[in-house]
């Protein structure tokens, strides 16, 4: 499966920033690698891939595959490349072994209790707190019918189950993996846009003497005038406001207050 030499349909339409990690970031990206246990649909290994392009994985494991046809790679879109470099086990333990893996996780849409001691798991918001980014990670991710085997959940050091409704609880395996994988990573990845940094202290400090300028033209109380500016105020600094969102709104509140000086 592994062919390094094939990149095509890596590019992301629309213009983006070039997007700078720390190296805490790229270690737990190197170190983390999706595992698909024994798939039955090739279109779910595709959606998978897809899924994990989204949060910059690259390391698919396939155990036990079924054929990978084209649906494989035509769903994977422009992560195409990440289910042509799929390494491909006979079994979990034979690929734990050779990547020298150190902390399993292992999902499950049927949590135990305390009849089943393996399968008590945590909710994905909490996986990321019992990560060490420098360890080598593998997630795995049963069957569609009949996920992970009790024998494969006891490797694991950890489950990993996502609240869903008792009467439809089995999520399809990219859903999951979005869900998990999103937990993991919102903390660390910052949009990768342009427009989107925060407005400074001064440019809300502008902001809000515009708006104070402007209250103080209405025929109203002074105690309506300070309440209403505080709230203006506790708004501004409670939200989060974009550099140009300011500059915009500072300018619509500047027309308006030369529009009453005029008249």
């Amino acid at each position: 499966m592994k062919n390094k030499d094939k990149n095509k349909g890596n590019t992301i339409r629309g213009k983006v920033k070039e997007i700078v990690e720390d190296e805490e970031t790229k270690r737990l990206k190197e170190n983390i690698y999706v595992v698909f246990v024994e798939c039955e649909s090739p279109g779910n290994v595709g959606f998978l891939a897809r899924t994990m392009g989204n949060f910059g994985l690259r390391n698919l494991v396939l155990i036990n595959p079924c054929t990978l046809k084209d649906e494989a790679y035509y769903q994977a879109m422009h992560a195409r490349a990440t289910v042509e470099n799929a390494e491909i086990y006979n079994t979990v333990e034979e690929f734990l072994k050779d990547k020298n893996i150190d902390f399993i996780v292992g999902s499950t849409g049927t949590p135990g209790g305390s009849y089943n001691l393996s399968r008590i798991p945590i909710k994905p918001e909490e996986l990321a707190k019992s990560m060490n980014y420098n360890d080598k990670i593998a997630i795995l991710f049963g069957r569609e019918g009949n996920g992970l085997r009790n024998a494969e959940i006891e490797m694991c050091d950890i489950t990993v189950s996502i609240p869903t409704d008792p009467s439809y609880p089995i999520m399809n395996i990219s859903h999951a993996a979005a869900v998990i994988l999103y937990e993991i990573f919102k903390n660390i990845n910052n949009y990768p846009v342009e427009g989107l940094e925060e407005s400074t202290a001064l440019e809300k400090e502008y902001l809000i003497k515009d708006m104070e300028k402007l209250i103080n033209t209405l025929p109203i109380p002074d105690h309506k005038k300070r309440n209403g500016l505080k709230v203006f105020k506790n708004i501004v600094n409670r939200a989060f406001i974009t550099g140009r969102e300011a500059h915009t709104f500072k300018g619509i509140l500047r027309r308006l207050n030369m529009k009453i000086d005029k008249d």
